[in-house]
């Protein structure tokens, strides 16, 4: 029986593919320049427009980088944990979502990660640091901040907390765990809670961030987490209970 031929598009994610594990290997370094199309088709048995698809994949991945001009070409790209933040964002928004995952679980999930960059942000917050976490406090106190904007205030909030940890693979995890999943809990739970509660507890955790005390960091993180879960699940019974 004869096999189905390849269509391009198969044929250029196994191209990249190709590419991307000789990245990962090492057996592509950064800065190196990568073959040629010409050269790419004639080793894959490809059309050059099939070499072309494969290298816009990694581009999109931010993987290579292509230079014009008599030494151009692609080369392997220094990725950085920044350029790969919306990936992480966006992936772990597909995993909420596609895959039934629970509230409690996820803020399980997430304050877990946040607690663990919790005491490491008391012992390296930065003044800088400090200043951002103060001024969305103060952002979210306002009366007149609509529910948009104090969700993304919040975002903004524990994402200076987790920077402030000082450590660039937390930071892209909890890239995930407070972008993505902090919009979704956000939408069960903003019209329900109590802005002054989540202000106060907000000030509890940067009054200890800023006084280096990383046990109560944490503690004000727990009380953050027991809100919220606790709030969510009031609100899903009665979501229960008018559905019936």
């Amino acid at each position: 029986m004869k096999k189905p031929t390849p269509d391009a598009a198969d044929l250029s994610a196994h191209i990249a593919g190709e590419i991307r594990d000789a990245i990962i290997d090492g057996r592509l370094i950064v800065d190196e320049r990568l073959p040629s199309e010409a050269e790419l088709s004639e080793r894959f048995e490809v059309s050059r427009s099939t070499v072309r698809e494969a290298l816009k994949r990694l581009a999109a991945q931010s993987l290579i980088r292509t230079q014009r001009g008599a030494t151009g070409g692609a080369f392997v790209n220094k990725l950085s944990f920044e350029d790969a933040y919306p990936q992480q964002i966006t992936t772990s928004t597909l995993l909420l979502s596609m895959n039934n995952v629970s509230f409690d679980v996820a803020c399980e999930a997430r304050y877990a990660l946040e607690r663990a960059c919790a005491a490491l942000a008391a012992a390296r917050r930065s003044p800088d640091h400090l200043a951002t976490m103060r001024a969305e406090i103060f952002r979210q106190s306002q009366p007149g901040l609509s529910d948009e904007a104090f969700c993304a205030s919040d975002v903004a909030f524990h994402r200076a907390l987790v920077d402030a940890a000082g450590n660039p693979i937390l930071s892209y995890q909890l890239a995930g765990a407070v972008e993505a999943m902090q919009p979704l809990m956000n939408m069960i739970t903003f019209t329900a809670r109590s802005r002054e509660a989540i202000v106060a507890l907000h000030g509890t955790i940067a009054d200890a961030v800023e006084a280096r005390d990383a046990l109560a960091a944490c503690d004000g993180l727990s009380g953050l987490e027991s809100y919220t879960v606790g709030l969510a699940r009031s609100i899903m019974a009665e979501r229960a209970k008018r559905a019936k």
